[in-house]
């Protein structure tokens, strides 16, 4: 029973940790900012079942994936590089409240930003998911697999409150100060957007040097 606390307590660390819901929370303020309050509850709700659907996947069938498709995490990090660049630079621009035309163009922008870039790669992004694979593969048995879903749950469960919280943050800058709020985390989101697609392009060309 201890070995299986402590795995679960492991399990959910590592994850809450690699997802950062701190480090989300600011740009799901920004990208959310001009969103009624059902509309961030709606985002909030399919970014966090999207990143939940995706850890569970790659955490049962990452291994078979990444070996059918002959790709690799260093792969995902060059393309989450990519994404997230173009998602500072809109950010950085102030671009991304220029969806509110109509009722379809809000349901189809909340639609995207759950998806991509926020479900995917930023809350499920290609740390947690190898952090998935990996911890999936430690899970010896029934019981420890079952703490590693539930541990994952929880996870996920508290980054959601921290999201849905995010509005009364939003409330508290103002307009003004979710502008400027934006303008920063476009700065640093293209900062990490650098740092993925580095990270993901050097053991490429490590390869190719060798």
């Amino acid at each position: 029973m201890e070995n299986l606390f402590n795995f679960g307590l492991f399990v959910f660390t590592s994850f809450i940790t690699l997802v950062n819901p701190l480090g989300v929370m600011p740009v799901f303020m920004s990208m959310t900012a001009d969103l009624e309050k059902k509309e961030k509850r709606k985002t909030a709700i399919k970014a966090i079942t999207t990143a939940f659907a995706t850890l569970l996947l790659f955490a049962f069938g990452g291994e078979f994936l990444f070996h059918f498709f002959g790709i690799s995490t260093d792969s995902l990090r060059v393309v989450g590089g990519v994404i997230f660049f173009i998602m500072g630079y809109e950010m950085l621009n102030a671009r991304l409240s220029s969806f509110k035309d109509s009722p379809e163009s809000v349901t189809n922008y909340v639609d995207d930003i759950s998806i991509t870039p926020l479900g995917i790669p930023m809350l499920a992004g290609p740390g947690s998911i190898t952090n998935a694979i990996v911890l999936m593969e430690d899970a010896s048995g029934f019981n420890s697999t079952m703490i590693f879903i539930i541990a994952l749950l929880i996870t996920m469960l508290v980054t959601l409150l921290m999201l849905l919280g995010a509005s009364e943050i939003t409330k508290f800058l103002g307009r003004t100060g979710t502008k400027i709020l934006m303008k920063i985390m476009g700065l640093i989101v293209m900062v990490i957007a650098v740092e993925f697609f580095f990270a993901g392009l050097t053991p490429f060309i490590q390869n190719l040097l060798h």
